[in-house]
């Protein structure tokens, strides 16, 4: 009996607990961080810069080997950096760039990274994919102006006008861009290659990933600089069903499609992957915390007694949140019979799959292939690589980021995270330990939306940010 009625006193005191630490959270900054676009007429020449590359088609696919359209983009570009052509070192791996800016000593080098290939740029936009408008409202449209062209744009902007002033950087400074980051291709493995070759090791390296962005995640008030430092592995899967086939007016029971029809279901009704909050997560949330809602602050300012709830709840309430959390599964492409009234002998669903560190990709291949055997399915591996090794977010290159961010965007956070896509950053492992991927641009729900989307666009007055951030990355890595 005694037990009994120190329940109710054990209760107030957890609920007590968990409110003041949540009341000790007071808002940062970042809540009411409001960033100033430059309406300059440096703004508006970047802008119409920037519109001559976006004018220019650079689709790439694995199906098509003609690196001629990517090898005109390299002559725009050498019209509109002439002084990195004329300083730099440049090599071209089938279509993919390097450049190496020699600085007063070769120790402990960078590289600033950006790819020039887009993805398709299907339906109806209200400017034309490859049109480089540029609205009253200072946007410039067009497939790549998100991804990546205008971060690559300031790279090179930063390093032309750097050379134009006469500095020369203490280290080597590396850029590079492929034409094959769409789709894994081999313009970052054979850059890799090459700098192997000659010895290099970087201190870091910068490629594009997360951005400035407001509330990225639902219920987080403020703005935010969303620096990956971990990126999940990636994976391609095909599911077969085989069967006896015949005609379609007399069917039996559990044929391919029917099998594959319930694998899917079932899979999408429970993840059969486990979900954690890894050190990178939790920095996360531990940064966004003192913006978030009083219920979401109250939680998240107490993982210590709700983290093993969130775990299965947040997936649920946040799809991008949640896939930092656990290995992913996503039903791409699918094929049965080529008839109408044709039973199918055999078919198959493809799945896109991003591989968690700690369900990594071996590991998440064997849990999906034994919840495929319970449906009489085949696995086949199409493709996959290894999560990334994270980044450590109390670093040097981290730090260095994070400061030249706040220099930049005064009062926005700066929060580490999980990149849930692939970036060419994973081919580099091997030549860096400090990996990030942050392209420092402000981007509005709309814009980022728009990447691989309808209507991508980016402000124009965005870019002399991005320009004075990598001239802060540059002159700053000379410190470390």
């Amino acid at each position: 009996m005694t037990v009994l009625l120190l329940i109710p006193a054990v209760l107030a005191v957890l609920i007590l607990v968990i409110l003041l630490r949540a009341g000790l959270l007071k808002p940062t900054a970042a809540k009411t961080a409001e960033v100033k676009l430059d309406d300059s007429p440096r703004a508006r020449a970047y802008g119409e810069q920037l519109s001559r590359l976006v004018r220019m088609e650079t689709v790439s696919s694995r199906f098509d080997p003609d690196r001629q359209k990517f090898l005109d983009f390299h002559r725009e570009l050498e019209n509109m950096f002439p002084l990195i052509h004329r300083t730099c070192e440049k090599r071209v791996f089938n279509g993919s760039l390097l450049f190496r800016w020699k600085g007063k000593g070769n120790e402990k080098p960078i590289l600033l990274m950006s790819h020039h290939d887009v993805v398709e740029a299907n339906g109806e936009w209200e400017h034309g994919p490859f049109s480089g408008d540029i609205d009253e409202q200072g946007r410039v449209w067009g497939r790549g102006t998100v991804d990546t062209k205008a971060s690559l744009f300031c790279i090179l902007t930063a390093v032309e006008e750097m050379i134009r002033d006469g500095y020369v950087p203490g280290r080597d400074v590396y850029v590079a861009s492929s034409c094959t980051e769409e789709w894994s291709g081999e313009g970052a493995p054979l850059t890799v290659e090459y700098l192997k070759e000659q010895g290099v090791k970087l201190d870091f390296l910068l490629d594009e990933g997360g951005m400035v962005i407001e509330e990225p995640v639902a219920g987080v008030k403020g703005t935010y600089a969303m620096v990956g430092v971990l990126e999940k592995g990636y994976g391609d899967v095909r599911f077969t069903a085989r069967g006896k086939g015949g005609h379609a007016s007399a069917p039996g029971k559990n044929t391919p499609l029917v099998r594959l029809g319930k694998f899917m279901a079932a899979m999408e009704k429970k993840s059969p992957f486990t979900s954690r909050f890894n050190p990178t997560v939790k920095e996360m949330f531990s940064r966004m915390a003192p913006n978030m809602t009083f219920g979401m602050k109250a939680i998240f300012a107490n993982l210590w007694l709700f983290e093993p709830l969130l775990t299965r709840i947040l997936p649920s309430i946040s799809t991008a949140a949640g896939a930092m959390l656990h290995t992913t599964l996503a039903f791409t492409m699918a094929k049965g019979a080529d008839g109408l009234n044709v039973l199918p002998q055999e078919a198959w669903v493809t799945a896109n799959m991003r591989f968690i560190p700690h369900q990594p990709t071996e590991e998440s291949i064997a849990i999906i292939s034994r919840e495929a055997e319970k449906f009489g399915l085949e696995t086949e591996v199409i493709y996959s690589d290894d999560p990334c090794p994270a980044v450590d977010f109390r670093g040097d290159a981290f730090c260095l980021i994070e400061e030249a961010a706040a220099q930049i965007y005064p009062g926005v956070g700066v929060c580490p995270y999980v990149m849930t896509g692939g970036t060419d950053a994973k081919y580099y492992r091997d030549l860096s330990d400090n990996c990030l991927r942050f392209a420092p641009l402000y981007i509005d729900g709309q814009q980022y939306a728009s990447i691989h989307g309808l209507n991508e666009n980016i402000f124009q007055g965005a870019l002399p940010l991005g320009v004075d951030f990598y001239k802060k990355v540059i002159r700053g890595s000379e410190k470390n």
